[in-house]
């Protein structure tokens, strides 16, 4: 299953902001949605969402993640114009009052486009550039891409997601857009990995991907996992969204203990903190470390 035994890039140019992956690192989500499972509506004014970006550095994110349209499951699909008019704005405030780079959540190549020359600096594709015109939009704005695995549609995904060997199945998947995305002319250097916990997955399937990671992560490329507040934790610890932090870090630290190398999150201080422990263990006694 292994694709390539290459040393992962140690960073990543992001529209001229540098993501640097020589440790694990903080995505922070900024959801501009009324409809997301766990932050809808806190942040749909343009003055709150700047307010949560600068607080989200601070605490430690290296990356901010902005969405405009929800995927949680049974989500009621966005049209174009709204979804631009809900992250052009912020996108293009964030550029240039933070230092780091900013990452668009999105599937349609319009929406790719524009936020690119609004200045994000990294496609975050929930459907792994599989829309009509994804593909050459992505190869032709030249930022990073993140693919990720879903089964089905968010409107659909969770009805009742099936498969034989989820491992393997997610696995294939990611290989094969990683060909697509070479025959379309962008390189391996500018992807990552996303096995896509909670998209068409039962609790046992995200299990399983949390238990075998470290053979998503022996593919080759750097992987990015969302597992924060998601209902895997809830299913385990019976505990409401807002009661699910302690479960988040503990996945996250799992997550990473395998190979991934940035976490998408809800709690950017607390996930900080246990990443550069957790980082701090499995490079205990390497050259250079304390």
């Amino acid at each position: 299953m292994a694709y390539c035994s290459s040393p992962l890039p140690l960073s990543l140019d992001c529209g001229g902001k540098v993501l640097d992956l020589n440790r694990p690192q903080v995505m922070g989500i900024l959801n501009l949605t009324p409809d997301s499972f766990s932050d809808g509506g806190k942040y749909l004014l343009l003055e709150q969402a700047l307010q949560r970006a600068h607080q989200m550095v601070e605490e430690g994110a290296a990356i901010i993640d902005i969405g405009g349209e929800s995927t949680r499951p049974g989500a009621t699909p966005v049209p174009l114009e709204e979804e631009l008019r809900r992250v052009i704005p912020i996108i293009e405030a964030l550029s240039q009052a933070l230092p780091v780079p900013l990452s668009i959540d999105t599937s349609k190549p319009e929406v790719m486009r524009a936020a690119v020359a609004a200045g994000a600096g990294l496609i975050n594709d929930v459907s792994a550039l599989q829309e009509e015109g994804a593909l050459p939009a992505a190869s032709e704005l030249g930022v990073p891409i993140c693919l990720m695995h879903m089964q089905g549609k968010p409107q659909t995904m969770q009805q009742n997601p099936v498969y034989s060997d989820v491992v393997k199945e997610v696995c294939g998947f990611l290989l094969e857009r990683v060909v697509a995305c070479e025959r379309a002319g962008i390189s391996r250097e500018r992807l990552i990995l996303d096995p896509g916990f909670g998209f068409g997955k039962k609790s046992i399937h995200n299990l399983l991907l949390l238990k075998h990671l470290n053979r998503i992560c022996e593919l080759g490329f750097p992987v990015l996992v969302g597992l924060s507040r998601k209902s895997l934790i809830g299913a385990m610890l019976k505990v409401p969204v807002e009661e699910r932090l302690y479960g988040s870090l503990a996945v996250a630290a799992l997550a990473v203990w395998q190979g991934a190398v940035i976490v998408r999150t809800h709690d950017v201080r607390a996930t900080a903190q246990a990443l550069i422990l957790c980082d701090s263990v499995r490079k205990a006694g390497d050259k250079g470390s304390l």
